[in-house]
């Protein structure tokens, strides 16, 4: 009782006197920032199912993101205290209530988003207080009445969107668009029938857009100058229209012009072009009947402004010679979306200035001559069409072209000549085609390409000097594909490339090194997720695969396939690293030295990995980490030494660890609420895994004051019990050191004895012959020296946790249960082995059972020299009972024959009590 007392002492003083690092969390909501920077401060409470707006919410936040949740009604005191904010977003709840003054609070507030509600009607004095704002979205809602002062005291609005809602007439909003700063007015899908210069007023507004599609207009008549500043008009899909009058001087800033599926006849839409004839730039005519669609084209080329031309879905299905005869001005042409399947020879000839052509979405078999001989044209879009073959002409005289898209067609071969003119290309996309391999492709062409996408292709193999001509490539994009094979030097010659990105293939780890990688010099981002890369051993050190990338900055190694990454490959050479995502792997553990010296690195994602413990980050020197992510992990214990080794930590996400509840878990509970430096995501979510009788319990509800004691009183006690102890233990020491510690352990094994046979019993008496405890690190010489040995040359049956341990049992009863079902317990002793939790449990288990059996069923193998001073009392267990019991692994270059026939004798052993079995007498004797 004093023990445990002077224990739970010291762990309190512990507490109390340590500089902790702080963190916080907040129940429903995640925060992007830091606290104690109020401009740059986001929460994110999206789609998290709430139905009132959270009461926890940071005071100096700035941005407040509440979509896609159930809020109902905003009432009077939801924002009270947030009067920081400025951008607030609430769209797509159930909101059809705002109570007056709900808003008054935010007096910073210069965007607000209530899309996608049930609002009705907007109140008088809803937006009181507000006269900062700028954005207001009230789209895709039920609205049909605005109050005659609602938007009085809006002086700063610059943009209203009330799309998608019931208003019926332009005088309901007569108060909005009247406003002084008020630039962008979004009224589309409503009710309106007319649009009439009288219905404002006459008064001269200072709109510049104004969106009025899927309206049932009937009547647009504007008589006097209420819209001199107006630079776009939209009247798509506004029906007939049958009424048009407007005088051509007083919409003679309008540039940009949609009619796209109106339902006026020509000779109307003609009347409507003519009234911007003197400023139009953009038009656009989606969905307009093929037999109109040439004839107004034709109307609108001869607007000498018109620069830009869109006419998709008018299924035109051929492009002929006079198509776009008289559109000499034209610089933009799309015709995306038109099931084109053919343009004659000098069906664009006449387009002298053409520079960007759209001809996707549509049924091209092959590349259209019509698109040779176009010296200004810089971009060409082919994609989304059925080409199947690139012919050595079908770019010629492109010398101007700088985009060339080429996704999502048939191309399965590009010969070495295809892209021979194309001198200034700085981006081509050959996405989503069947190219099997690149057969020269990239020879001695495109010397200023700058960007290549080769995604959801069919290549399978990268060969040296694939890319070795393209020298001003910076991003090279090749996932998705069917890689298995890189050659060495497959990326030579690339020295300015910043990006590759290889994810989603087949690539193994007999091909990552740093051959591959080699010149790679300026290489900032590389994606290797979701290939095959394992490294089951560590000797991917000797030769790391990132050696060369001296630049790199983002790393992607997540979600390798088939077993998962075992172990990470050296990253020591990458200085600048300043992300890194290894999730979804098979770690385990993983070592400090692999992260030292990234002086950089700030983000670092380590979820699902199987992880047992964060004890890596104490001396990995990640002082500058800022976002660590291990959710899904099978972390028990998170302990003071680890988090303080992350001095500049901002956001930490532990969801769904399996928490072991106790005094221990205390520090973290009140770490996690007790200042502003760490954010902890969905705290309040985390539950206790052991013990049973805490299973599924919050850990912010379990009661620990029994953990705690007042100051005065622990003092007092630390203090009495210190000196008591002291004299305690050097009595004991110094009379009755090996017989304490000798009946303490015999009293422990007749605890665990009985708990064990509580249990269902083997039924054919041992099932191993021995149970193998040791280190991860010190794994490969048990797969490589003793495993061989004694299940191939001896034929012992061994049980080893990583091979026949039941998955799903927990932890503790799979040791219990290897331990006791097995003849004998051989301990493979290291400096590793003593410094882990899991490995001193299984020697604590196997003393157990030899101090209550009194059997020689525990062997000790010491694979090198360690100090007596450093083997705490479970480890000298062995050495009280009986001074000649230990093996030692042989030094290098002695011979090992002797070590394994005397191993051999030690498992041959029978169940005798170890006093009375000799077979050892010529084993190691004491090491004193």
């Amino acid at each position: 009782m004093i023990i445990h007392m002077f224990f739970l002492s010291y762990l309190l003083y512990s507490w109390i006197l340590a500089d902790l690092a702080y963190g916080y969390y907040l129940k429903n909501c995640k925060i992007r920032g830091n606290l104690n920077d109020s401009f740059d401060i986001k929460v994110l409470c999206g789609k998290r199912n709430l139905e009132v707006i959270p009461t926890d919410i940071p005071q100096n936040v700035s941005i407040l993101d509440l979509a896609i949740n159930n809020v109902s009604k905003i009432g009077m005191m939801d924002f009270q205290g947030l009067s920081k904010l400025r951008i607030v977003n609430i769209s797509w709840n159930q909101i059809s209530e705002v109570n007056n003054g709900a808003l008054g609070h935010l007096k910073a507030l210069q965007e607000l988003n209530l899309a996608h509600n049930r609002l009705t009607t907007l109140s008088e004095h809803l937006f009181q207080g507000l006269a900062n704002l700028s954005l207001l979205r009230l789209d895709d809602n039920l609205i049909t009445t605005i109050g005659s002062s609602s938007f009085q005291h809006l002086f700063n609005l610059k943009t209203v969107n009330l799309t998608n809602n019931k208003l019926c007439s332009i005088k309901e909003i007569q108060n909005i668009v009247q406003l002084p700063h008020l630039q962008e007015l979004y009224a589309g899908s409503n009710r309106f029938t007319s649009f009439q210069s009288q219905e404002l007023s006459n008064m001269s507004l200072g709109l510049r857009l104004l969106y009025l599609s899927q309206n049932p207009l009937e009547i647009f008549r504007i008589t006097a100058d209420v819209l001199p500043y107006l630079e776009m008009l939209d009247l798509a899909y506004c029906g007939k229209l049958e009424s048009w009058d407007v005088d051509r001087s007083f919409l003679r800033n309008v540039k940009f012009l949609n009619l796209s599926g109106i339902q006026m006849s020509f000779e109307k839409m003609s009347m409507v072009l003519q009234t911007v004839n003197s400023s139009l730039v953009y038009l656009r005519l989606y969905k307009i009947k093929k037999e109109k669609v040439k004839g107004l084209i034709d109307v609108a080329c001869h607007i000498p402004t018109l620069r830009l031309l869109r006419v998709r879905l008018n299924n035109l299905s051929v492009l002929s010679e006079d198509f776009l005869q008289s559109c000499k001005q034209l610089t933009d042409v799309d015709m995306n979306e038109n099931n084109v399947f053919h343009l004659t020879e000098f069906s664009l000839r006449s387009m002298v200035h053409l520079s960007v052509l759209k001809l996707g979405h549509n049924h091209l078999s092959s590349v259209p001559n019509a698109t040779r001989n176009l010296p200004s044209l810089t971009l060409l879009d082919l994609s989304f069409n059925f080409i199947k073959k690139l012919e050595c002409l079908d770019f010629a005289n492109l010398t101007g072209l700088t985009h060339l898209f080429l996704s999502r067609n048939q191309i399965s071969n590009i010969g070495k000549c295809v892209f021979q003119d194309l001198k200034e290309l700085r981006v081509l996309k050959l996405g989503s085609n069947k190219i099997l391999n690149l057969n020269d492709a990239f020879m001695n062409v495109l010397p200023q390409l700058e960007t290549l996408v080769l995604v959801f292709c069919k290549l399978s193999c990268l060969r040296t000097g694939d890319f070795k001509s393209l020298q001003s490539l910076k991003t090279l994009h090749l996932y998705d594909n069917q890689i298995d094979n890189m050659e060495n030097g497959t990326f030579e010659g690339l020295g300015n490339l910043t990006e590759l990105i290889l994810s989603s293939n087949k690539i193994s780890q007999d091909y990552i090194n740093h051959n591959v990688f080699r010149g790679l010099t300026h290489l900032r981002t590389l994606d290797l997720s979701s290939n095959f890369i394992t490294y089951t051993t560590d000797g991917y050190l000797n030769s790391p695969p990132f050696s060369d990338l001296t630049s790199l900055e983002n790393l992607y190694i997540h979600s390798q396939r088939h077993k998962g990454m075992c172990h990470l490959p050296g990253i020591i050479h990458t200085p600048k690293l300043w992300f890194l995502d290894i999730s979804k792997n098979e770690f385990t553990a993983l070592m400090p030295k692999l992260f030292h010296p990234i002086p950089r690195l700030n983000r670092l994602y380590l979820s699902k990995t199987h992880l047992q413990s964060l004890d890596f980050i104490i001396g990995a020197q990640l002082n500058r980490v800022t976002y660590l992510q291990v959710s899904k992990n099978e972390i028990t214990v998170v302990n003071e030494t680890e988090l303080r080794s992350l001095p500049s930590l901002t956001y930490l996400d532990m969801q769904f660890s399996t928490f072991t509840c106790g005094c221990s878990i205390a520090w973290l509970i009140q770490w996690m609420g007790s200042d502003n430096q760490t954010q902890v995501v969905a705290a309040n979510m985390f539950t206790c895994k052991y013990p049973g009788e805490f299973k599924v319990t919050k850990l912010l509800d379990l009661d620990l004051q029994f953990c705690s004691v007042p100051l005065g009183l622990y003092y007092c006690i630390s203090t009495t019990t210190l000196v008591l102890l002291t004299m305690l233990a050097s009595f004991t020491y110094h009379f009755l050191k090996w017989q304490v510690v000798y009946g303490y352990y015999l009293f422990l094994a007749f605890l665990y004895e009985n708990k064990r046979k509580q249990r269902k019993p083997l039924t054919n008496g041992c099932e191993y012959d021995a149970f193998i405890s040791y280190n991860v690190h010190d794994e490969p010489w048990v797969l490589r020296e003793l495993l061989p040995e004694l299940e191939g040359h001896q034929g012992w049956r061994l049980c080893l946790h990583h091979r026949d341990f039941q998955p799903g049992k927990p932890i503790l009863d799979n040791i219990v249960d290897g331990i006791y079902g097995s003849r004998k317990t051989i301990c493979v002793m290291s400096r590793r082995y003593l410094e882990s939790e899991w490995c001193s449990r299984e020697i604590q288990v196997a003393s157990f059972r030899l101090f209550d059996e009194q059997k020689d069923v525990l062997i000790l193998v010491f694979l090198e020299e360690i100090p007596d001073r450093q083997l705490s009392p479970y480890h000298r267990m062995r050495k009280l009972v009986k001074k000649r019991t230990y093996l030692s692994w042989p030094r290098a270059g002695e011979h090992t024959g002797v070590f394994w026939q005397q191993l051999r004798l030690a498992l041959e052993t029978k169940d005798v009590p170890a006093r009375d079995n000799p077979i050892l007498t010529g084993v190691r004797q004491e090491r004193d």
